[in-house]
Order: C-alpha cells, then structure tokens, then sequence
C-alpha cells in the first residue's frame, strides 16, 4: 500500500513539473518576443514624443483622439440610439426636452425623412425643442377686447416694455385693429446716437453691460470690444425707461391765496388729499401713492399744521410741492402742483386748499404724489387715510 502512495506522489510530483516547464517554455518561446517588441514600438513612439522638446507630441496626441472620435461615430448609434436607458439619461441631462419618436403617435402618412414608411418606425430618432428668444422687434395688430395688459401676456413680456416701445398710445385709447410694436423680450428697444457705448447705454436704462451683450441677436462693429454704431438697433433686456426729464419751473402761485389758519393743532385723523384714480400704491421704491385726474382738481391739507415747503427750490423731480408739518411726528408731502396756494411759515386746517393737481417735475400727466413722512421713514398713506 505505501508502494502505492508512493507511485501517486512521484506522479503528481512529475505532472506539476511537466506543467511548469511547459508553462516557462510558452513564456519564453511566445510571450517574451511578444513583449520585447511591444517594448520596442512603446520605447520608439515614447523617443518621438521626447525628440526636440515635444515636436511630434501634438501630432501623435491628436491622432489618438481622431481614433477616438472615428470609433464613436461607428460604434455610437448602435450603442446609444436603441438604448431605452440611454435615451432616458440623455433626455434627463437635457431637461427633458428631448422627444423620441417611438413616444410619438404618428399620424396617417408620416414618415422620417430618408426612410422607408416601412422601416421608418423602425428607427428610434430624436428632436429638441428650441427656446430661443424672438430676434426683432414684431408688427402686432390688436384684436377685439384686447389691452396692453392682454398682449404682454400673449407675448411674454411686461406691459411697460410696449408702453416705452409705443410712445403717444394710450392704454386707454387701444383699439381693435391698431397695429402695436412689440419688443422681443422684455426691456428697452435702444437707437444708438452719437458718442454713445455699450456702457452708457446700459447705465441709462439701470442694466448691466453684460446683459446687453449676451442677448443673442445684438450686433456689434467689433465683437472683441463691443463697439456700437450709430443708428443700429440694440435691444435692452430687462432695461428700466429713465424718468422724464425734469420740465422748467413755472409761475407756481394762485391767484387766490389760502390764508393763515392761525393757532392750530394736528387732529390725528387723515382725510383724502385730492379726487381722483390711484395710479401707483406704495412701493419699495416707491413710498408714497399717486393720485391721479385728467381734470386736475384741488389739492386738500390731509390734517391740520404748518406749511414748512411752498414751491420748486430745487429742481428736483417733485416738481412745484408742498409740505406740512403736523406737529405730531409726522410730515406730509404734496408733489407735482401746477399752482400753489400757501406759503412757508402759514398754518392750514385739516381739508384747506394748498394747491392744484399738475404735472411738474418728473410727471407724465395730472397726479399728485402724495408721502406721510414719520420719524423713522416713510408709511403707507392707505394706512392712514380715511
């Protein structure tokens, strides 16, 4: 029995060696050739990207990646386009704007271009859906019962962008059948004048330079330096119409004076200023309400107190104003008056006549700009008026 073993172990003992020469014999017959050589091409094309600092780097680097890019554009469809996965991913990492025609019910007659109506289903193809912005100025014809409020919806832009663009069309006066111009997006419609550069103009409408840039369809003389010319177009996306400019100080005084109320105190109790349709309420940037009336119409002291402002001493775009220091901690500011009817220094009651209505200042029509001004800033009128 132990002969036995022993002829067992010697055997697997001489198999094991067989395989091990065997094993360093293919190495050495077939793979070290092998490797030498791929050591040889490596060592070579390594001497060439070394040779003179580089030279052929460029040139081996780019031919890898036209490999590279011949091997996608074989290999690609069959990879990707019957992909369901695929076509999943794509269209997610686009935002789901991508439509694939096999999620398409085709309609009679229908057929991909170049294919067979036979084996054009066949094909998974696939469509994205522009959202580029309009590039000019659009013609619009106003139908029946439509306002300005109406169209910028339909067009995606606010409604002061067509006001600016339509100057002299009244909102009120808009018809059926009267032809609108509407901008692209919302903002400004520019013409470049003299002197002017894609600074100055984003300065003028509050924007920045850069956003006038980026719109797409803007066009410049130099596109490394933005340079303008004049008479081109430039649309201002976002762009803030600036006020009207400030008209000249007028004879500000009525010829009927309002007198000296004589001793006076503030009732606390706030009464309606002037008659009329507010135009505008209480705003971050607005802080006051605007009242206003085609007719004008007298302007009232909103409570009892002091006249402590009687005309334009500035300039400013309040225009011919009042203002009245109730004694109380507050002030109230009437703006834009065609005529003034007090003075510096005079008591008012509470519901005297200070002024007429107008449009000084920076005004595009008959309103009055009407401010309570505390202490600690400026509050809501409709808060406190009755």
């Amino acid at each position: 029995m132990s002969s036995l073993k022993k002829a067992i172990d010697y055997w697997i003992f001489d198999f094991f060696r067989f395989v091990k020469s065997l094993v360093s014999y293919f190495i050495r017959s077939y793979l070290s050739p092998r490797f030498a050589k791929f050591e040889g091409v490596k060592g070579f094309f390594v001497g060439k990207l070394y040779q003179q600092r580089g030279k052929y780097s460029r040139l081996i680097v780019n031919g890898a990646m036209v490999a590279v890019l011949v091997l996608g554009v074989t290999m690609g469809p069959s990879l990707v386009v019957n992909d369901t996965q695929a076509q999943a991913m794509l269209s997610s990492g686009l935002g789901n704007r991508i439509v694939f025609a096999q999620d398409v019910t085709p309609t009679a007659g229908a057929q991909v271009l170049g294919l067979t109506s036979d084996n054009a289903m066949a094909v998974d193809t696939m469509t994205q859906v522009s959202d580029k912005p309009r590039a000019e100025v659009t013609e619009y014809k106003v139908e029946e019962g439509e306002t300005f409020a109406s169209i910028a919806k339909k067009f995606g832009v606010d409604v002061d962008s067509i006001k600016w663009l339509n100057k002299g069309v009244q909102e009120k006066k808009v018809r059926a059948g009267m032809t609108l111009q509407i901008p692209p997006v919302s903002g400004v419609i520019h013409t470049v004048k003299s002197g002017e550069t894609i600074y100055s103009v984003a300065k003028r409408y509050n924007v920045s330079a850069q956003a006038i840039v980026d719109f797409p369809f803007n066009e410049f003389s130099n596109d490394e330096t933005f340079a303008i010319a004049i008479g081109q177009t430039l649309v201002v996306p976002d762009g803030e119409m600036p006020d009207e400019p400030v008209t000249a100080p007028r004879n500000n005084l009525a010829q009927q004076m309002t007198p000296s109320a004589g001793v006076i105190s503030a009732t606390g109790s706030w009464i309606w200023p002037a008659a009329g349709k507010i135009t505008q309420g209480f705003k971050s940037w607005h802080k006051a309400i605007d009242i206003a009336n085609r007719d004008g119409g007298a302007i009232l002291a909103a409570d009892s107190g002091t006249v402590v402002v009687a005309g334009w001493p500035d300039n400013s775009g309040y225009g011919n104003r009042v203002m009245i220091d109730h004694g109380n901690g507050y002030r109230t500011l009437y703006a834009h008056l065609s005529k003034i009817s007090v003075v510096i220094g005079q008591t008012v009651k509470r519901g005297n006549v200070i002024g007429q209505m107008g449009s000084t200042g920076r005004s595009t029509g008959n309103h009055l700009h009407f401010e309570i001004r505390m202490t600690n800033g400026l509050g809501d009128p409709l808060a406190y008026l009755r």
